[in-house]
């Protein structure tokens, strides 16, 4: 749900008309089970319902489960389906595609601890679906999000091929979302029409909601601005600048907390110089946030200081910091045996980014190298063609330090154990790909995976980020300025903790 309405503006909500949305990058397949992104999620929340839903406090909301309960334990999470939910082909959504779903996403989805403490799925009647995990989880109910947690038909998907690759990710794809599969073309557009049939009374308000992928941004808000679009996503500074001159836009930097998003420079902790800590926090030191977030970003940025969020509940704001200060990192080099030859240079270093998005990457990582070289660490900046390049350089750890956006996904468990877990030190992009290992971050995060209590459980991520801030595996930049733009004629924009990745049966046109 999208937040509680005054009666009145709830009343304005009509039905029909045809939203289109933009998306940059192409969605491979709709099948949100089995990938993460927004790309795949945007549609995906539409064609697949999920358990829960959730609001913008963060408060988990009655979907496909009408009501739920975690047990004082943590270790089972009770789901009561509604009984009028019908996938798009007519047969009923039943505790058996629940759990089908479940199992399936523990074992296909990249975000490997989101179900990582569930052992199996108790189906005793048609309606009730018990969630049965081997220790507590405390992140499970948000994992039952829309993003996270599609159900999906199991007398479809459930016929023995590989879930990754199944035909129906993509052709006659049927969710019980409140929008059901017309067209997908890849690389050019998702298709998706009203269901008449959706478990949700008098919803959705659209007639049709279609997904068109423009990579390139400029192009997609000329078509924003021709009215060939009603909603899109903007992050560079230049594009918030114009969207926000518009008369005709809206444009909201709410919806993105459970994105958590983190624009972070990383270090490959196993290589030297990188792998001493002095060196480390000497670079971290050499690099002026405010100088970034203020005038490479517009001052549409906020500077990051921790792995998690600061728009996450669990957040703390008591983490090491290093003001920027060139004579003292400088000296931070000197110290830590690095002194600066006849040439003026201490070392060299890499520095790769991730393609795509130059305004948080290419121009921080060229920055970056500015910087450093007036400290005497001479910075080659490495371009990658494209994101499988890029992610190919990650995952093999062939880089000296890198650039990056990192997702909370809502939850620690789910968004940022992945980072610094040494047992998640694996050759695939987004894992602890820096290497970095502290069995004290190892214990903490492991603690805090497993404690119900909210403000126990803030207390142990309090430490972990102490601890990590200190030992600089990472220097954390700033959060992501992402906003969604939409038409002034777009009732109940989505601004959940999700964003534009909840499902839009509330949306309509005015």
């Amino acid at each position: 749900m999208l937040g509680r309405l005054p009666l009145a503006q709830a009343q304005e909500a009509k039905k029909g008309g045809t939203f289109v949305v933009g998306l940059t990058q192409a969605p491979r397949h709709l099948n949100g089970a089995v990938q993460s992104g927004f790309a795949t999620a945007e549609p995906s929340t539409q064609l697949f319902a999920s358990p829960l839903r959730f609001d913008d406090k963060w408060a988990p909301q009655p979907y496909l489960a009408e009501t739920w309960k975690l047990d004082e334990d943590g270790k089972s999470l009770t789901l009561n389906l509604r009984k009028n939910a019908v996938f798009h082909d007519g047969k009923p959504v039943t505790s058996a595609d629940v759990a089908f779903s479940i199992m399936a996403i523990k074992a296909n989805h990249p975000f490997t601890t989101m179900m990582g403490p569930v052992d199996k799925v108790d189906t005793p009647d048609a309606y009730t679906a018990i969630v049965r995990m081997s220790v507590p989880h405390p992140a499970i109910v948000l994992a039952m999000s829309p993003a996270l947690c599609p159900i999906l038909p199991k007398h479809i998907y459930g016929d023995g091929q590989d879930l990754k690759t199944h035909p129906r990710n993509s052709t006659d794809v049927v969710g019980s979302g409140p929008f059901k599969f017309v067209e997908f073309k890849p690389g050019q557009r998702v298709v998706l029409e009203r269901f008449d049939k959706f478990f949700m009374p008098n919803k959705p308000y659209l007639d049709k909601v279609i997904f068109s992928i423009q990579p390139d941004m400029a192009s997609q808000i000329l078509s924003f601005e021709r009215g060939d679009m009603q909603m899109i996503q903007v992050s560079a500074p230049t594009d918030i600048a114009r969207v926000t001159k518009d008369p005709n836009a809206v444009v909201t930097a709410k919806g993105f907390e459970g994105i958590g998003s983190i624009n972070w420079l990383a270090f490959n902790t196993t290589k030297k110089p990188l792998n001493d800590v002095k060196v480390r926090k000497a670079i971290a030191t050499a690099i002026d946030k405010n100088f970034i977030t203020k005038a490479l970003m517009g001052g549409f940025a906020q500077v990051a200081n921790g792995p998690i969020s600061a728009s996450s509940p669990l957040a703390s704001a008591d983490v090491t910091l290093y003001p920027f200060d060139l004579k003292k990192a400088a000296a931070m080099l000197d110290e830590a045996g690095y002194k600066v030859n006849d040439g003026g240079e201490r070392f060299k270093l890499t520095i790769d980014y991730l393609p795509g998005v130059d305004d948080q990457q290419k121009n921080v990582a060229e920055y970056i190298r500015t910087t450093l070289k007036k400290v005497g660490i001479t910075v080659e900046v490495r371009a990658s063609a494209d994101f499988p390049s890029w992610a190919k350089r990650m995952a093999t750890h062939d880089f000296d330090m890198s650039m990056d956006q990192v997702y909370n996904w809502g939850d620690p468990i789910i968004g940022v154990h992945r980072t610094y877990l040494s047992t998640n030190i694996k050759p695939i992009v987004w894992t602890n790909t820096q290497s970095y290992n502290n069995p004290k971050v190892d214990e903490l995060l492991n603690s805090a995976g497993q404690i119900l209590d909210p403000v126990k459980r803030k207390a142990y991520y309090a430490t972990f980020e102490k601890i990590v801030t200190d030992d600089a595996p990472i220097v954390f930049i700033n959060t992501v300025p992402a906003r969604t733009v939409t038409s002034k004629k777009v009732g109940n924009v989505p601004m959940t903790i999700w964003g534009p990745m909840s499902p839009y049966d509330e949306v309509y046109l005015k």
